[in-house]
């Protein structure tokens, strides 16, 4: 016993010694983290504090520790409330929207592009593509305003397709998802096939050739050598992507969405930003986010 103690105490102390050591000689590197490390406790750790408002009637006037404990109630409210279900199904409906159209097109994208052999066509593609994703979230929504307006390119399109005259597609709830999927899709389908071009560039160009000898087509080749390879790269995003299906970029929908369309663009975010910023109902909308 005594000398199983006595190795303890040996190895605890070889390790101390052993990170005292790696510590001075690599002082520098964790020196590079503690901006990192603060970053983390000041905004992802410090504001769990304010959770607690969530059980509580908060008034800014009498503060956290003074405002009355109310318990769950305004998670009750909120689950027997009239907006639970339309909150909800609206968040996982858009989601849906953007895993279905928005996670395959970047897919796409880069198979077509891969099979693109003029070099300057394929950069300028690539460019064109590339570019929205650094515009102003800002400036898409209002880029977006202007086409559906009343005399918008879209409105006048849509208006020539169906035969029926529209004051603005944003007016209408049915235009509210296709419009901010795929606003999103041109905005971000360039940025989104890098990945996938990477994931591509790094197969053996041997399986081509292998291909081309037994035959196969360009078509062949993509869908028994391109695809397959970059298999584990789509699943691991798409894991990602099914992970955010309850997240919604409110910005764009606040910036986008009108009482009309509450129906169908209302989400649980926007919702929290309503009820917290505008009517002050922080617990309310602290127990909801």
């Amino acid at each position: 016993m005594q000398e199983g103690s006595k190795n303890r105490k040996m190895t605890h102390g070889n390790r101390r010694t052993k990170i005292k050591k790696d510590f001075k000689k690599n002082w520098f590197v964790y020196l590079l983290a503690v901006p990192v490390l603060a970053w983390y406790i000041i905004f992802c750790y410090g504001p769990m504090w304010g959770i607690m408002i969530a059980f509580k009637d908060f008034k800014p006037l009498l503060g956290f520790e003074k405002s009355a404990w109310v318990g769950f109630s305004h998670f009750v409210e909120f689950f027997k409330g009239p907006y639970f279900v339309r909150l909800v199904k609206n968040t996982l409906l858009l989601n849906l929207w953007g895993l279905t159209f928005g996670f395959t097109a970047p897919i796409l994208l880069a198979l077509l592009l891969n099979e693109v052999r003029e070099g300057k066509f394929k950069k300028s593609v690539q460019t064109i593509t590339y570019m929205p994703h650094f515009i102003s979230l800002v400036v898409v929504c209002g880029m977006i305003h202007i086409f559906t307006a009343n005399n918008g390119i879209l409105t006048l399109l849509v208006e020539f397709i169906t035969g029926k005259d529209y004051d603005s597609l944003l007016g209408y709830s049915r235009f509210f998802r296709p419009i901010y999927t795929f606003s999103g899709i041109w905005q971000n389908i360039g940025w989104d096939s890098i990945i996938y071009l990477a994931a591509i560039s790094s197969i053996n160009p041997a399986l081509y050739e292998a291909a081309e000898i037994d035959g196969a087509g360009r078509i062949g080749k993509m869908w028994h050598i391109t695809l397959p390879q970059i298999r584990p790269t789509i699943v691991i995003l798409f894991i990602f992507a099914v992970g955010g299906l309850m997240n919604s970029s409110h910005e764009k929908i606040i910036m986008l969405y009108n009482p009309m369309t509450y129906d169908t663009a209302d989400v649980i975010a926007s919702y929290v930003y309503r009820r917290g910023l505008r009517e002050a109902s922080y617990s309310y909308s602290t127990a909801v986010g």
